[in-house]
């Protein structure tokens, strides 16, 4: 502690940074007397009714709607990592309070939830990636001699002596290798996905470093979000708010548990039964289980599509313990690590998902339910109480 105070105490000689802060409220008359004596008192208000007045500002309405939405169709993946970040940071906000709570400062609470987090990912890919690496090898390796049963099987010969299917697929393999627009697009696309690893790269560190910064200063956003609002509602957009912040919060956590559950099951269950690539499944499946409702389905299906290789009866035995698990998490699991969290009708659900995947891909279907959660929130407190007092 006493190498703490010593670090928060300032350099001699030193000068605090310049900041902007937000002016106080205006609890009594002295704040006000300050700002008149300071830049003087405001005029009065033109009439709202005046015709210069309506002209002005609908043609400055129309100029600043016209405006962000050319920013906003320019700006389409910048504003993406802005909302990956914010989810992040709403997530990660609850771990930080909890740390609080325990009476430790928040930018150390930050330090030690991110460096919790980033080890736990470093450690996790350290772990995985030997192992994917080593399996991908496997499975390249081994592709040849399943091409090469599988057009030695009867099933192809029948096929083949009906239709030439063999001959067709030489021919058109021959066209495609003497065929220099062809070759020319493979080269470009190696060096597009290269390009999309690059931009991925620098995205996913883009979002980390905004991740932190909204971290910091999340408290400071919220007061200046609550400002925006009149003082006569202050409290209760701040309390709306609040809600809906928290539910996030609480929403990121759970998903990534539940994730983490489902793919530890999955990942013993295919160990049991011998399902090749087993560790590069459960990576898979952890993944796909972020995405709510649908996502543990196509997981499923993804794991038996594979396991078909092993026979048809592991396929059936792994399908029935990982469909029993689903609904053991549906009815048990996830309803006591979602306790916390708005709770979302079923079809509310499904629709929010099919449509925040259509809009913004994968980042849209992970986002979906806490947005949809926030939408029937902001409906019960403020339209429905509204017009039940009509």
């Amino acid at each position: 502690m006493a190498v703490l105070r010593r670090l928060r105490r300032p350099i001699p000689g030193a000068q605090p940074r310049v900041r902007f802060e937000m002016p106080p409220e205006e609890e009594d008359g002295l704040a006000a007397g300050a700002e008149k004596q300071d830049f003087g008192s405001p005029g009065p208000r033109m009439s709202a009714q005046h015709p210069v007045y309506v002209g002005f500002m609908g043609t400055v309405g129309v100029g600043v709607a016209l405006l962000l939405y050319y920013i906003a169709m320019n700006t389409t993946q910048l504003l993406l990592w802005i909302v990956a970040a914010l989810f992040i940071a709403l997530g990660l906000d609850p771990v930080v309070r909890w740390l609080e709570g325990k009476r430790l400062p928040r930018p150390i609470g930050i330090l030690v939830s991110v460096s919790a987090l980033f080890l736990a990912v470093i450690g996790f890919f350290a772990t995985l990636i030997p192992t994917i690496v080593e399996q991908v090898s496997e499975l390249v390796r081994q592709a040849p001699d399943w091409i090469r049963g599988f057009l030695n099987s009867e099933f192809f010969l029948t096929i083949d002596a009906q239709f030439g299917v063999r001959n067709r697929i030489t021919e058109e393999l021959d066209k495609f290798v003497n065929n220099p627009e062809a070759m020319g697009g493979i080269f470009g696309g190696v060096l597009g996905f290269g390009t999309t690893v690059a931009n991925a790269l620098f995205g996913a560190l883009i979002v980390l470093v905004l991740s932190l910064y909204f971290l910091a200063a999340l408290p400071a956003m919220k007061r200046w979000a609550y400002r925006l609002a009149p003082r006569s509602r202050r409290s209760r957009v701040q309390a709306l708010s609040e809600a809906i912040t928290g539910s996030v919060g609480n929403y990121v956590i759970g998903q990534a548990c539940v994730a983490l559950l489902n793919a530890t099951f999955a990942f013993i269950v295919m160990s049991i039964l011998g399902v090749p690539f087993s560790v590069l499944l459960a990576f898979v499946v952890a993944l796909l289980a972020f995405i709510p409702l649908v996502g543990g389905v196509i997981a499923g299906v993804v794991v038996i599509l594979v396991s078909l290789t092993l026979g048809w009866q592991t396929a059936l035995v792994f399908a029935i313990c990982y469909f029993a698990y689903l609904q053991f998490e549906a009815y048990f699991i996830s309803p006591r690590i979602m306790q916390r969290a708005v709770a979302v009708p079923g079809a509310v659900a499904v629709i929010s998902v099919i449509a925040g995947g259509s809009l913004l891909g994968v980042l849209g279907a992970l986002i979906a339910i806490p947005t949809a959660a926030a939408v029937m929130l902001l409906m019960k407190e403020v339209f429905i109480a509204r017009q039940d007092k009509h």
